[in-house]
């Protein structure tokens, strides 16, 4: 997957300024080289690198270093500060909430950009946070359309309408706002016919549907894959209906990401989510300087909250300092697991926190569900001094505890060797985030 190429790319330059004895002029050119590799694997416009190159290098000769910090610090905050600025500058933290109900989205873009899935994805996210959520199929084109979306709302617990028959699409769409209006739900989302920038008569289309059913936000979809022509269509479907938000698909394993995300920043129009993987609950609002954050390896504990917060688990500041400073019990990480398997891959979520980027180990690159219900089983069965001390754990409560599981003395002697491996990163963790602490608010993340 090549944005985690990148990411691991540039988290490796940032790797090399910390480790470097001596911040002279040989090694900033020798970092600006490694950046700029980076950026170009990833599809980032050549003009655009080298902006950024020489922006860079401008801002290192006339900026002065302020009291407190060091040069290091500050060519990592410039270079944060230009990455930031190509992928939309400051943007709000949070994605606006729906401010009126009924609140009509309406999804468009080109064929195959997987706009049916997103907008599935988009009644997920917002029926997380208790909206009352409705989808509409406006697609009368694309055999099976329908019975796609109308499958993926049953998987979500969503109602669908659609016109199997139907010759108008336009009609289709109005009749299914009409319907769910009546029935007084909150965001009702419009999934549109995929058509190219080409098709005048798909583009009319488009146009009515907008006209007859006034959305309060259009929303373009549009598959990173196809790198920085996704400008071109960006721009295309806003001269034809002005697009309010921009949903970014594929990102995960996109090889042409990094030109689609720089391409569609410079229209102007916000990229509002991302696509992460193929599964409904794959999507993340998408923030400048969270995205910057995590490719440089400096974690994205916001998004992780997020992640918490749909997963129904409330961790509070004290959970969260105990986990950071390993101090955490066997409750504390049988609860971990409990919330894991609606929350995502463990890899995915580790990485959002500071410094887990850049060296997380190949025993947590993956927690499988079968597994992470193993482990569960196993801490249940353990007595509540046992999970509070683990160390008194010896070969005989190891048999007891495996029988009461349903598992084996191996695999209990396999999670408490995690669970102490999991604790001794978690101090490493801690000494490195004073680092990472500081370059945080020097920047102003």
């Amino acid at each position: 997957m090549v944005l985690e190429s990148l990411s691991k790319a540039l988290s490796e330059t940032i790797r090399k300024i910390l480790r470097a004895p001596l911040i002279d002029e040989k090694t900033i050119k020798e970092f600006i080289r490694d950046i700029q590799r980076a950026l170009l694997q990833a599809d980032v416009n050549v003009n655009l690198v080298l902006q950024i190159s020489q922006n860079i290098e401008k801002r290192l000769r006339e900026e002065k270093v302020p009291q407190g910090f060091s040069k290091r610090e500050l060519l990592l905050k410039i270079v944060y500060e230009e990455l930031v600025k190509i992928l939309g500058g400051d943007i709000s933290d949070k994605v606006k909430l729906p401010d009126k109900k009924p609140y009509v989205m309406m999804l468009v873009g080109i064929q195959g950009s997987g706009k049916t899935t997103s907008a599935a994805k988009l009644a997920f996210y917002y029926k997380k946070l208790n909206y009352k959520v409705a989808l509409v199929c406006a697609d009368n084109y694309r055999p099976g359309a329908f019975d796609q979306l109308k499958q993926l709302g049953e998987k979500i617990g969503v109602p669908v309408y659609g016109e199997r028959n139907a010759t108008s699409s336009v009609q289709i769409a109005v009749n299914g706002v009409k319907k769910f209006v009546d029935e007084g739900f909150d965001i009702i989302i419009v999934d549109t016919a995929g058509r190219h920038k080409e098709e005048r008569g798909l583009m009319n289309e488009m146009r009515e549907i907008a006209e007859k059913i006034k959305p309060d936000e259009i929303m373009l979809i549009i598959d990173a894959t196809i790198g920085q022509q996704a400008y071109i269509q960006a721009k295309v479907f806003h001269e034809n209906t002005k697009i309010g938000s921009i949903f970014l698909t594929k990102l995960d394993g996109s090889a042409r990401g990094g030109g689609a995300l720089s391409a569609v920043a410079v229209t102007g129009v916000p990229i509002k989510f991302v696509g992460v993987g193929e599964k409904i609950d794959e999507i993340e609002t998408f923030n400048p300087k969270r995205f910057v954050s995590r490719i440089l390896g400096l974690g994205d504990l916001e998004s992780l909250i997020e992640k918490f917060e749909l997963a129904e688990y409330k961790p509070t500041e004290e959970d969260a300092n105990r986990f950071l400073s390993g101090k955490f019990t066997l409750d504390d990480l049988l609860t971990q697991f409990k919330s894991i398997s609606k929350m995502g891959p463990l890899n995915k979520l580790i990485q959002l926190i500071p410094g887990f980027s850049l060296s997380l180990p190949d025993e947590f690159q993956e927690l499988s569900k079968v597994k992470i219900k193993r482990y569960s089983a196993i801490i249940e069965s353990m007595t509540k001094e046992e999970r509070e001390k683990p160390e008194i754990i010896d070969r005989s409560r190891m048999r007891r505890i495996a029988m009461g599981s349903g598992t084996s003395v191996r695999d209990v002697q396999e999670l408490l060797e995690q669970y102490k491996n999991m604790k001794r990163m978690m101090k490493m963790f801690k000494r490195k985030t004073k680092l990472f602490g500081k370059l945080k608010g020097f920047t102003g993340v």
